[in-house]
């Protein structure tokens, strides 16, 4: 029998209804939209008319848009809208003012006539009463109180063609048509797949009473029960796909790369000045056995930023050479591609002058393949790579290419995988007859169930710890809006660095004025408006418009007329300077021939100056908790202790002030990457869209729901031992199917 879940929805909804719902959201089965699931429900007691609200209570009611009005705040960035609302209420009408923080949403929303259900806390601004930020649900001309008063009312995640209100309508329908909504001996039987043990075990009742109760619960409890249940549904369709392949990856054949006594590997050890950390030995000593197994290594490498992943990485690179293959490094951008190949050839020293004079007993050569490269000097590095002279080949996406090719490549190391989309990965591991080994590094942290959900058919190690000599970085805020003489002390500052023999970094969101910003962080939703600044109800003068975000162009140019920074040699750096000229500069910082470097995020992973310092953050409000974790790691890697300013004209209280609080509290990047998570949410975590964004997963939160996550995931590799094919669980493996779009399907392949 056909699960009725697989019908069109123009079978159901009729075709006019379906078009809107598969060009709207792109909903065309009947299961899509029953997963579809509300994003919130508003909870309430009977609807309440304008006159005599209750000042701090939260209240319902019904009204009718008046008037609608949007203006620029004048002491931050962003923009206020002003409602005003009425009930028209026959004995006592009355009319509301409501106010959004960056409501954007709200204005396109709340236009004059239009009607809505409304939700909020009550506060008095001026002695009358008024809400802000409230939640709004807008109605159809025919929804009325009575319709609402008595359950939850769910909140779909909608379009501005197509209200809450008009798909929980449509849903409403498919719940009727499937008998879910009415007596329970008529509803449909639809095939779960959760296994009955399981379900049990978890207490998930069954699946038609799921689907009433999160589309149309009697109580909020009920839907929160059934909530639980498609959290636990989703992880275990995840965690089963993601155990499929890993089963599928143990069962490949790959080349082993057993360690040698001596060669490459055993000589760099023994040249080296330092002594390895407990947790490089203890993730050296695991990757050393995963080379020199048959099947392929897979593992994902992280730490926190300075922690040594690169040494770690290259000694595996030199295993794999030792035993005949060759190593691919996979960098992000030419700047960070060159100070790899200038970094691993100085470390190597004689170990990478195969061939040449001087050249030690046992050694390689190290080449760099990037898009600018001089002709000659690429058709060499070709050549060496294609020939199995080059042990070691480091390049950006020009390694891609189809003209490159090598003779036996045995590992790829990807850095800062997240750069990188699946089919770039890809495409470099199927360079190779049998299947190479990955390992793949990353210095933003990852919380546990994040690596375990996200790179879930990759082994995850954690380098614990950082090398001897790393200096701490201490953080701090400017916050110019209550102390804008800082900004002045902010270049005093950089200049006793300059002074005293150290260099600056400063960081920009952008690159000249008439750009936008290169890196933003929406915190807009659900942001509430801080009454007491003075913006709400339409105070008297015109809005200021927030100052422009600090550029590298117009700041360069600024620091070259500040009398603290008289003399000092300041550099630009960004993405759209000639390759060779982002070389030059680059390289003129790490000399030293420069004292300030100007720069955008290009600096962001890898970039390894000594002598550098201080890093000032202009505008630090506009970047992520993970990226200003990872650009102030570029600090304090010399010896010499490292500081850190962010400096910001928000005011306090902001949400992006509570950001920048929390980076200034702690350095550690598995703490700051769990609240970026939950601010950002996971992305599309099985797509090429790798971070931010809107999420694959409908209801499963990464973080939240570690517990269900844990379960799944035991629940998954008990399926997959006993059932490899899932021949006996042909619900489940069908959900896979339907869940994982194939660009999804082919990044768990890749993996």
């Amino acid at each position: 029998m056909l699960d009725p879940r697989a019908h069109r929805l123009e079978k159901v909804l009729g075709k006019a209804n379906a078009t809107k719902l598969e060009k709207g959201l792109g909903l065309r089965t009947v299961g899509s939209l029953l997963h579809h699931f509300p994003r919130r429900y508003l909870e309430r007691g009977e609807l309440q008319s304008i006159a005599g609200l209750p000042v701090d209570e939260d209240v319902t009611l019904i009204a009718e848009v008046l008037s609608s009005s949007q203006r620029s705040m004048r002491n931050r960035r962003g923009s206020i809208v002003e409602v005003v609302i009425t009930d028209r209420d026959a004995q006592r009408p009355g009319t509301l003012s409501l106010s959004f923080f960056h409501g954007y949403q709200a204005y396109r929303d709340l236009q004059p006539g239009v009607t809505a259900l409304f939700s909020g806390k009550v506060s008095l601004y001026r002695g009358k009463p008024t809400l802000t930020n409230p939640n709004y649900l807008l109605l159809d001309d025919d929804a009325t109180g009575e319709d609402l008063a008595s359950r939850p009312v769910p909140v779909y995640p909608a379009t501005s063609t197509l209200t809450s209100w008009w798909i929980a309508q449509r849903v409403a329908t498919v719940l009727a048509e499937l008998g879910i909504t009415g007596d329970p001996d008529d509803a449909v039987r639809l095939p779960d797949v959760v296994p009955a043990e399981f379900a049990a075990r978890e207490r998930l009742g069954d699946l038609v009473t799921a689907y009433r109760d999160i589309h149309a619960p009697a109580e909020i409890a009920d839907a929160y029960r059934a909530r639980h249940r498609f959290r636990y549904q989703e992880a275990l369709i995840l965690q089963t796909a993601l155990a499929r392949r890993r089963a599928e990856q143990q069962a490949q054949v790959a080349v082993g790369r057993p360690r040698r006594e001596t060669g490459l590997l055993a000589d760099f050890d023994a040249a080296l000045p330092f002594t390895l950390t407990d947790g490089q030995r203890s993730v050296g000593q695991t990757l050393e056995e995963g080379l020199a197994a048959d099947r392929p290594l897979n593992a994902l490498l992280q730490g926190e930023v300075g922690s040594g992943k690169t040494l770690v990485a290259l000694r595996a690179m030199l295993q794999v050479v030792d035993a005949g293959g060759q190593a691919a490094l996979l960098a992000p951008t030419e700047v960070l591609a060159a100070q790899h190949h200038q970094s691993i050839t100085a470390t190597l020293g004689p170990l990478a002058a195969a061939g040449m004079l001087g050249g030690a007993e046992h050694a390689t050569r190290v080449v760099l393949i990037t898009g600018s490269m001089p002709m000659a000097a690429r058709r060499q590095a070709l050549l060496a790579a294609a020939s199995g002279e080059a042990g070691i080949v480091i390049g950006t996406h020009a390694l891609l290419s189809e003209t490159v090719q090598f003779a036996e490549l045995g590992l790829v190391v990807v850095d800062e995988q997240h750069r990188f989309g699946v089919e770039q990965r890809d495409t470099l591991r199927t360079r190779a007859g049998v299947p190479p080994h990955l390992l793949v590094m990353t210095a933003t942290p990852i919380p546990r169930t994040v690596a375990m959900t996200v790179f879930g058919d990759l082994g995850v190690l954690t380098l614990e710890g950082l090398p001897a000599g790393r200096a701490p970085i201490d953080t701090h805020i400017v916050p110019l809006v209550e102390h804008p003489e800082w900004r002045e002390r902010v270049w005093q500052r950089a200049r006793e660095e300059v002074d005293a023999g150290r260099q600056v970094y400063v960081v920009c969101p952008k690159i000249d004025g008439g750009e936008a910003a290169s890196s933003t962080f929406d915190d807009s939703d659900g942001v509430e408006f801080d009454e007491a600044a003075g913006e709400i109800g339409g105070i008297g003068g015109a809005a200021e418009k927030a100052p422009p975000l600090a550029s590298v162009e117009e700041t360069v140019a600024a620091l070259a007329q500040t009398p603290a920074l008289a003399g000092v040699r300041i550099g630009a750096l960004h993405g759209r300077l000639d390759p060779t000229e982002k070389a030059a500069t680059m390289a003129a910082f790490h000399r030293g021939d420069l004292d300030v470097l100007v720069s955008t995020t290009v600096i962001e992973v890898g970039v390894d100056v000594p002598r550098a310092t201080l890093m000032v953050i202009l505008d630090a409000d506009r970047f992520g908790i993970s990226q200003l974790h990872q650009l102030r790691g570029r600090v304090g890697r010399g010896g010499l202790p490292g500081t850190c300013l962010l400096v910001t004209g928000l005011e306090a209280g902001h949400p992006s002030r509570v950001r920048l609080e929390a980076v200034a509290s702690t350095t550690d990047g598995f703490a700051l990457a769990a609240e970026d998570l939950k601010l950002r949410r996971e992305g599309d975590i099985l797509g090429s869209r790798q971070s931010g964004g809107r999420s694959t997963l409908k209801l499963l939160r990464v973080i939240e729901d570690e517990k269900i996550i844990v379960a799944a995931r035991h629940d998954a590799q008990a399926i997959i031992e006993q059932d490899p094919e899932l021949a006996s669980h042909p619900v489940l493996a069908g959900a896979i199917d339907d869940y994982l779009d194939p660009e999804a399907e082919e990044w768990l392949d890749r993996g």
